[in-house]
């Protein structure tokens, strides 16, 4: 909870200024003690905009927000950050586990299965020239049959 409390300025504590009409207290009879301080302001802030860099304006933002929201900003920002940092390092890991086991695994049984296909080609193909013998010899014996193959 905020507590407010009254500061009074040195120059109204040596003079009470005392309501004019209308109970205003900065209204003053005195055209003398007027200045044009908006001028004055205008020409300082201007002089100042220009020096300030974008980073230091938003260096000077962070008295605004309280120090124990900024921690637990901090807080959650590196929270975020440690999480996201060792999820994309497990990933990474885990991808290169698997690539390399694929790789050790996989690669010698396409090779195999490649083999094994090709002779099970050359089965077939033995089979269709065996069936092609047999067609145009139809009467031969099957020991004349493998004489007939091996002079092939």
């Amino acid at each position: 909870m905020v507590k407010l409390t009254e500061v009074e300025d040195e120059h109204f504590t040596q003079e009470k200024p005392q309501p004019s009409k209308h109970d205003v207290l900065l209204a003053s009879d005195d055209e003398d003690d007027y200045t044009d301080t908006e001028s004055e302001i205008s020409e300082q802030s201007d002089e100042e905009l220009d020096s300030e860099s974008f980073l230091d304006r938003l260096s000077a933002l962070q008295d605004m927000i309280p120090p124990s929201a900024r921690r637990s900003f901090t807080s959650s920002v590196s929270a975020v950050t440690n999480l996201t940092k060792s999820s994309l390092s497990f990933s990474g890991k885990a991808l290169w586990i698997l690539s390399t086991s694929a790789f050790l695994v996989g690669v010698p049984w396409a090779l195999a299965y490649a083999e094994e296909e090709q002779y099970i080609q050359l089965e077939r193909e033995q089979g269709m020239i065996k069936g092609a013998n047999d067609m145009l010899t139809p009467g031969m014996a099957p020991s004349d049959e493998q004489k007939a193959q091996s002079t092939i």
